[in-house]
């Protein structure tokens, strides 16, 4: 086929990463060749399956997931989906938008557990109440 990898890219990878695997693993030398031979085709199957292409729906989810990522990576910030700026908390934030927590997870199509407030600065202000002993009966 026109769109196989010529068949010295196969043997380049085969070689490339069998000698990765051999530097970390002890295999006996009757067992070299047929180790091989198996990663070899283990490559050819992989690299010749048709892709399949995800459709408008699957990609749309991937990225929306993406972006939900993206935007919690940081403990110390999350990422506003509003002005794509940094912020501990943004309750206020979004409040200055005319939205509510609910609205804007509605209107960015976020989860419902969507957290609104970043993890570090939620622990810091629990260490405060611990603390000031809030909570606590007299």
């Amino acid at each position: 086929m026109k769109n196989d990898p010529p068949q010295r890219d196969f043997a380049a990878l085969t070689v490339t990463l069998l000698s990765s695997f051999l530097s970390h693993n002890r295999v006996s030398t009757g067992d070299l060749p047929q180790l091989i031979v198996a990663t070899h085709g283990a490559l050819r199957s992989i690299m010749n399956k048709p892709r399949a292409v995800p459709s408008d729906d699957q990609q749309e989810q991937l990225l929306r997931a993406r972006v939900i990522q993206l935007s919690l990576a940081s403990p110390s910030h999350i990422i506003s989906m509003v002005d794509g700026r940094p912020y501990r908390t943004l309750k206020l934030h979004i409040a200055t938008h005319g939205l509510t927590p609910d609205e804007y997870r509605k209107r960015y199509n976020l989860p419902s557990d969507y957290p609104m407030v970043a993890p570090e600065y939620s622990e810091a202000r629990r260490q405060i109440a611990k603390r000031h002993r809030l909570g606590h009966k007299k």
